[in-house]
């Protein structure tokens, strides 16, 4: 698709990965402004639970939906953004000390969920389940990724599918006041 300067700074591009009637999961390859206002408004719900760093700003919009190396995916209901779920590679967080004490930190197998969020009307759609799969095996079919982790409220990581492991716990995570555990999510039980 051949765009001028102007579209390719506005439109966002991206690949449609599932769809069922009116909803879709995309994979985005790059996050144009004109979608930044809706993806800063379906991060609120984000920031409401978890403290204002959770609100995505037109720069971390540049950061993780468009920087090489990122796994970013946003959902659409009838056209408009109603999720999106973003993962890093964990050396891109090497600011954190919890990232450099991962045992597979600079071992480039290690895919991070640094957000996953679903517009509160959304909840119980299935939506947010939707998109965690087709995240989980658009991210399988990376073959240096073995691993993926995040950060979740203490006992949500128990009721994951999977070979998951609790690998540490934090009391007040990003000044919440809120117990969250780092799990560690095995991608392929043969490796």
């Amino acid at each position: 698709m051949n765009l001028d300067k102007t579209q390719q700074k506005t439109d966002s591009v991206t690949q449609v990965i599932a769809s069922s009637g009116s909803f879709q999961i995309e994979l985005v390859d790059h996050a144009g402004s004109n979608d930044n206002e809706k993806l800063i408004e379906v991060s609120k719900s984000l920031a409401k639970e978890y403290g204002p760093a959770a609100l995505l700003t037109n720069n971390t919009i540049q950061i993780y939906f468009n920087r090489k190396g990122t796994l970013p995916f946003i959902a659409r209901d009838q056209g408009e953004i109603v999720g999106y779920m973003i993962g890093v590679p964990l050396e891109m967080l090497s600011r954190e000390p919890w990232a450099r004490l991962d045992a597979n930190f600079n071992k480039g197998n290690t895919i991070y969920t640094y957000a996953f969020v679903v517009e509160r009307d959304s909840k119980g759609t299935g939506c947010a389940k939707i998109l965690k799969r087709v995240f989980l095996n658009q991210t399988k079919k990376i073959d240096s990724i073995l691993y993926v982790t995040g950060h979740v409220m203490q006992g949500i990581a128990s009721r994951f599918k999977g070979d998951i492991d609790i690998v540490d716990r934090t009391d007040n995570w990003q000044g919440t006041g809120k117990v969250f555990e780092y799990y560690r999510r095995r991608l392929h039980s043969d490796r």
